[in-house]
């Protein structure tokens, strides 16, 4: 992932508890060598390690302490500062106690001790969150600081909310594109990592569209701007990542409604615990000692802490892939998706016309170089697709003449060409071979004698078959809906692998048919609808879960969907995919393990069994531990490979 630099409250918390951590560590080992008590001896032989213990508790805790009289004073008792207060101050209080009575002192070392090692626990805790903060935040370096505009045959340097639509900007090499627009002059590379996590450069000249966010690599461009600022895809972008973590999963209520009453009641239990026991035994410090162990051990911190951070890691990984996932409940939601549904133009297949098939394959290059003739100059997709695929410039000097509804004559003197349909071929008595295939068929003859065809369809996306494959490996159901007509809609389903398709479809059939689907839908299972076009927005917001293509998805569906797919490319799924089950599952392993734990040292510490160090690690380890375990949703190998056993480590 890449090393991250520590920011300067992480830098002096840790110089802080290294401070703490020595003085504490030359302290103790003195106070156990020799009995630092037995020093100057006597009725106030305890003074002297309360002095130095409580340096050591200032130096380390004053912070908490501090946290836990304000928001007592706002009316937030029962939380983890609290705790910390009661059992270590109590700890203190004990020790003195034990110390003015002529027992054995106890409880100033591990008063220190908790507090040294639970503020070790916060500052993992703040370093995770800010390293998982950063893979989503990183995105808010996409900013613009500015834009470049011409303006009366100069440059002006103004805020990109002062740009309007149709005027142009400049932007020179290492500047950030500060809005959408089409090139107009110059041609460049750009750096798109930041949007769509693409290492390779993307090249752009004159007519090409380009986005804002992407930073200018090699050469000075102008563009003409066709969106307002706050209508631009950077801007988009940025609210996508600011309202991420606003979006709580099931797991994150549940675990702050249970630390709301948790908190409460283990604190009840450690007062009945001192109290019951101390009042019948008289033994009131064994009691008391209990107590506090038992409060150190009941702190949620692991839960409180680690299950949001689960789940920020796991969008923080997400983010780094070009995968803008809005929430964590959406995460949690996605793991349960056992159907996905896919529009089919510009999701399953590239949303443009291309050569598909070329018959007789023998003479694909003659039959190509002969359409290309006939179709050279025209503006048709049909023959944009033609001329695209053949490659080279054709010969000219022919007369094209289009015959209306049928196709090309391209003459020059004896020399005829002939591209067109069946009913160009009839007109001009050419024999031909009937093509029995989905999509346009063009038929080409020359000079009178048939040279084949070539069937023009919407071509697939290279990554469909695969997705729908991995898809359709761990059990899920793959359905595309569409509103081409049926034998297209087949063609196109049984190429890919889908399980089934439903073609002819309007746009509020779609709905419809999402609608059926979802009540198909048992279990706690999930239906998850993948689109791109402007007429995919309601069934987006209808789905479970919808997830729309970034780059050449309309902003109406980007909008309506929960998972943006900032790279256009449909491996972000199954990647996805991977990344919410793994993050569950750290979060399950974080609850089990957590609430385990505790359990049997509560129960330890209530029968006298735990002392306040097993206590320390019941509470700061077990959450240093989770909080270990949480980063791991950070950890996404993100290559070409589509693998689902190994795209997620």
């Amino acid at each position: 992932m890449g090393k991250t630099a520590m920011t300067r409250r992480e830098k002096r918390d840790l110089i802080r508890i290294l401070i703490a951590l020595g003085m504490f560590a030359v302290i103790f080992a003195v106070d156990k060598a020799i009995g630092l008590d037995g020093v100057t001896g006597g009725e106030f032989g305890w003074l002297l390690p309360f002095g130095l213990y409580l340096a050591v508790y200032i130096v380390i805790g004053y912070d908490v302490l501090w946290k836990a009289v304000r928001n007592i004073a706002h009316g937030q008792v029962f939380d983890e500062n609290f705790l910390m207060c009661v059992a270590t101050l109590g700890a203190f209080a004990l020790a003195i106690y034990r110390g003015a009575t002529g027992l054995e002192i106890e409880g100033f070392d591990e008063a220190c001790a908790v507090l040294l090692f639970y503020q070790v626990g916060e500052w993992f805790q703040r370093y995770a969150t800010g390293k998982s903060r950063k893979s989503i935040t990183a995105l808010m370096d996409i900013r613009p600081d500015g834009a470049n505009v011409l303006r009366g045959g100069d440059i002006v340097r103004v805020d990109p909310d002062d740009v309007e639509m149709g005027e142009t900007i400049v932007v020179n090499p290492g500047e950030r594109v500060a809005l959408d627009g089409i090139v107009t002059l110059g041609a460049s590379d750009l750096d798109t990592k930041a949007l769509t996590g693409e290492s390779l450069p993307r090249s752009v000249s004159a007519g090409d569209e380009i986005v804002s966010g992407s930073v200018n690599m090699t050469s000075r461009i102008e563009v003409r701007v066709t969106q307002k600022f706050h209508d631009s895809t950077v801007s988009k972008i940025l609210e996508l990542v600011e309202n991420a973590s606003s979006q709580k999963s099931k797991a994150e209520n549940f675990i702050t409604k249970f630390a709301k009453f948790y908190t409460p009641i283990v604190v009840g239990v450690a007062l009945l615990l001192a109290i019951v026991p101390g009042a019948i035994t008289g033994e009131w410090s064994t009691w008391i000692y209990r107590a506090l162990s038992f409060l150190v051990v009941s702190c949620p911190c692991a839960l409180v802490i680690s299950i949001p951070l689960s789940f920020f890691a796991g969008l923080g990984g997400a983010s780094k892939c070009g995968i803008l996932i809005k929430g964590s409940n959406y995460l949690e939601k996605f793991n349960r998706v056992d159907t996905f549904v896919f529009d089919k133009t510009g999701t399953l297949t590239k949303g443009n016309f291309a050569v598909v098939e070329v018959s007789p394959e023998a003479a694909r290059e003659r039959i190509l170089e002969l359409a290309a003739i006939a179709e050279n100059g025209s503006s048709h997709p049909i023959a944009a697709s033609i001329l695209s695929t053949y490659g080279k410039a054709p010969d000219g000097g022919y007369a094209l003449t289009n015959v209306a509804g049928e196709g090309v004559a391209a003459t020059r003197g004896d020399d005829v060409i002939l591209c067109g349909n069946a009913a160009l071929m009839a007109r001009y008595g050419v024999e031909f071979d009937k093509a029995d295939a989905v999509g346009t068929v063009v038929y080409v003859a020359h000079n009178g004698v048939y040279a084949g065809s070539l069937v023009i369809a919407d071509e697939i996306k290279d990554e469909s078959r695969d997705v729908v494959g991995a898809l359709n490996a761990i059990g899920c159901k793959t359905v595309m809906l569409t509103g081409d007509n049926d034998g297209i809609a087949k063609r196109v389903a049984g190429d890919i692998g889908l399980t089934s398709y439903r073609a002819s479809l309007l746009p509020q059939d779609k709905v419809s048919e999402v609608e059926r689907l979802l009540s198909e839908e048992c279990g706690g299972k999930a239906l998850c609808f993948v689109g791109d076009g402007i007429n995919d927005a309601p069934v987006l917001m209808r789905s479970d879960i919808g997830i729309a293509m970034g780059g050449a998805g309309s902003d109406a569906a980007i909008e309506a969907s929960d998972i943006v797919l900032m790279k256009d490319d449909l491996r972000g799924i199954p990647l996805a995919k991977r990344i919410a089950e793994k993050t569950m599952r750290i979060v399950f392993e974080n609850i089990a393990f957590s609430l385990a734990v505790k359990l049997a040292v509560l129960v330890l510490a209530a029968f006298g069994i735990a002392n306040m160090w097993l206590a320390v690690f019941a509470d700061v380890g077990v959450a240093v531990l989770a909080i270990l375990n949480a980063m791991r949703a950070l950890r996404v190998r993100n290559d070409r490979n589509i693998s689902l056993r190994h795209a997620v480590q």
